[in-house]
């Protein structure tokens, strides 16, 4: 009964399946971006401070904590589990703060933390759009 509920709420609507699209392009990108830092780690990518053993220990940090996080954010979002969103949340704020007001000790990238700010901006008003979609749904009778 509680499945007929939450089916009936969310449905197959348009918004929603543009929802899921949504999330898991994000996803692919998460995915792409922590398969650009154990580039990064393992320094596969000829530059400066590319490899781990050159990196200051701010990058080290970084560069470890989202090489592993970014690949289990992006299972979560494909998946559409709650913890993906969450977890996605944190990474794309710390990276939007990490390439903006950090960038003394990081550098500056404003192009990704604009990225970063904008899907969360576009998840925002998805979720708006979906409580409100889902509000309309249990205020008509059922029949």
């Amino acid at each position: 009964m509680v499945d007929d509920q939450l089916r009936l709420r969310t449905g197959d609507s348009a918004l929603h399946s543009w929802f899921v699209l949504f999330m898991r392009s994000v996803a692919l990108v998460c995915l792409a971006g922590g398969i650009y830092y154990w580039m990064r780690l393992i320094g596969l990518y000829p530059g400066l401070l590319w490899r781990f053993d050159l990196m200051p220990w701010q990058w080290q940090t970084v560069s470890v904590s989202l090489a592993v996080a970014l690949p289990i954010v992006a299972t979560g979002l494909w998946i559409r589990a709650s913890w993906g969103a969450v977890l996605w949340v944190i990474t794309a704020l710390a990276q939007a703060l990490i390439y903006t007001i950090f960038a003394r000790s990081f550098e500056y990238f404003p192009a990704l933390a604009a990225l970063n700010v904008g899907f969360l901006l576009i998840y925002i008003i998805f979720r708006i759009g979906l409580f409100m979609q889902g509000k309309r749904a249990l205020a008509t009778p059922v029949r």
